[in-house]
């Protein structure tokens, strides 16, 4: 998955403000890449309340698959 917030329809909202994305970004504009695994790790541990969840809203609305399984934003 990979996860540009310059694609999300969220961005500048309060609801940006409380995307776990926030914590995972090292260098602001950069889009952050995810295995599938580390994907589905971060929903497990918004559903335990332990982090804030994805709030990623693709401008587009779709996505396309990478090879190792995870998801894409579309440009």
């Amino acid at each position: 998955m990979i996860i540009d917030c310059n694609e999300c329809a969220m961005q500048h909202t309060s609801a940006c403000s409380d995307c776990v994305v926030n914590v995972l970004l090292h260098k602001m504009g950069e889009p952050v890449v995810l295995s599938g695994e580390e994907h589905e790790a971060l929903g497990n541990l918004a559903d335990a309340g332990m982090v804030a969840p994805l709030r990623l809203v693709p401008l587009t609305g779709e996505t396309t698959q990478l090879p190792e399984g995870g998801e894409a934003a579309a440009s």
